[in-house]
């Protein structure tokens, strides 16, 4: 196939997967900080906060782990899948965060501060730690040479 004739709907990355490292090391991070997290639930809203922000924090990491799996399946079947995938993965990940916010609304052992605290914040506080690790050379996808743990 010539480069004039390639196209978004026939290219497709067969190369490495940066998006499972990354995802893996942001789902490392997150475990090392959830020990403090669930220290500060229960400091201020006991065994109830506790179980807030765990939920949170797994909800935070499976997002990340499902958005990596889904990119990188679909970067290995064509660039325009890839695309879709990125919009509208966000869109059903985020509708299914809502959905499990949504089931447990009521139920007794969610406090609603630390849960919506901690999923903002560590979606956000993840995101900016990880973007120190990620290197942006072609040379070196994903992760920076040497920051892996």
């Amino acid at each position: 196939m010539t480069a004039a004739s390639a196209s978004v709907f026939t290219s497709r990355d067969l190369g490495p997967a940066p998006e499972r490292d990354v995802a893996r090391d942001l789902a490392i991070r997150g475990l090392k900080v959830l020990p403090v997290l669930l220290l500060v639930g229960l400091a201020g809203w006991g065994v109830n906060g506790v179980a807030s922000v765990a939920l949170a924090v797994g909800l935070v990491i499976a997002n990340f782990v499902v958005a990596a799996a889904l990119l990188s399946w679909a970067a290995r079947i064509s660039l325009a899948l890839l695309m879709g995938v990125a919009l509208f993965g966000f869109v059903l990940r985020i509708g299914a965060i809502g959905l499990v916010l949504y089931l447990v609304r009521d139920a007794a052992w969610v406090a609603a501060v630390p849960l919506g605290f901690t999923l903002v914040l560590s979606h956000l506080g993840l995101l900016l730690w990880e973007a120190r690790f990620v290197s942006l050379s072609l040379a070196h996808p994903g992760l920076k040479p040497g920051t892996q743990e």
